[in-house]
């Protein structure tokens, strides 16, 4: 009887420690704000021409600081229906795109990538389809805050936004891009915090409460967007995430609390790109 114990047991015996040996995957969020001016946010921000000479410098600066992370992965905000979320877009991509790409992917995404001499690169974007939930109902928020007499409360909450995005707008003339995407990803900053999700959670009355309606959707959104990248993610990876700075809390907080998986910050490799222009 006791042999056979042991024979059962002498799996576990030698399976435990192979799992404990496995390297986490390491997981760098960088926010950025979006280069190419697409004006789908509720608050956006006017951005300068990331195509000039100048701009194109400290751009290969804030990637070659990047590239010393040692990515192994590079995920995107774009959408793919590949098996492995492949960016076919990636495949056509190369330094000449830089010249007329203005967009964080390109810019920063796939130069990485390119540089670090990846052969796939992952949008690993949610995007709601036919049947499926508005992952950002923002409307039905300003409907019901109508409704219920409590329109002040979203614009008391957008109005915190817009003194960010004034200054931010004129820093361009003066820091370099490393310095804004800084600005984007500081732990305490305005893009790493939930403050605007959580002052209209009070939004609706006892039937109706958009206002949670809104936080439960923008959760999940990026629960997707984590699951996805986990579905391709393995132990030991270093994976770069190239994504607007709105999904920091979120994608920060999956890397950081799901078992495996550990969050780097992206701080530090962009001040390596350096503080002045």
């Amino acid at each position: 009887m006791f042999k056979r114990l042991l024979v059962l047991f002498l799996p576990l015996a030698f399976t435990a420690p192979l799992a404990a040996a496995e390297k986490p995957v390491e997981v760098m969020v960088l926010g950025s704000y979006h280069f190419g001016n697409p004006g789908m946010d509720v608050n956006n921000i006017q951005v300068d021409s990331v195509l000039t000479p100048d701009k194109q410098k400290q751009l290969e600066a804030v990637a070659k600081a990047l590239l010393t992370f040692k990515p192994t992965r590079v995920m995107v905000e774009r959408e793919s229906e590949a098996p492995d979320f492949a960016m076919d877009a990636y495949t056509r991509f190369t330094p000449e795109s830089l010249k007329t790409a203005a967009n964080e992917t390109d810019q920063i995404g796939y130069r990485v990538a390119h540089l670090a001499g990846l052969k796939i690169v992952h949008g690993i974007d949610e995007q709601p389809k036919d049947g499926e939930p508005d992952y950002f109902p923002f409307t039905k928020l300003q409907e019901a805050a109508a409704k219920f007499g409590q329109t002040s409360t979203v614009e008391a909450a957008n109005g915190k936004i817009t003194p960010f995005l004034k200054a931010f707008e004129a820093d361009q003339k003066t820091q370099s891009v490393a310095q804004l995407l800084m600005q984007m990803n500081a732990a305490s900053g305005l893009q790493s915090s939930m403050a605007f999700y959580y002052d209209v959670l009070t939004v609706g009355d006892k039937d109706s409460q958009p206002g949670a309606d809104l936080n439960a959707m923008w959760y999940l959104r990026n629960a997707k967007i984590f699951g996805k990248l986990m579905q391709v993610a393995k132990p030991g990876d270093r994976v770069l995430v190239v994504y607007g700075a709105g999904h920091n809390y979120w994608l920060r907080h999956f890397a950081r609390e799901v078992p495996g998986y550990v969050s780097a910050d992206p701080v530090p490799y962009l001040k390596k790109a350096g503080a002045g222009r």
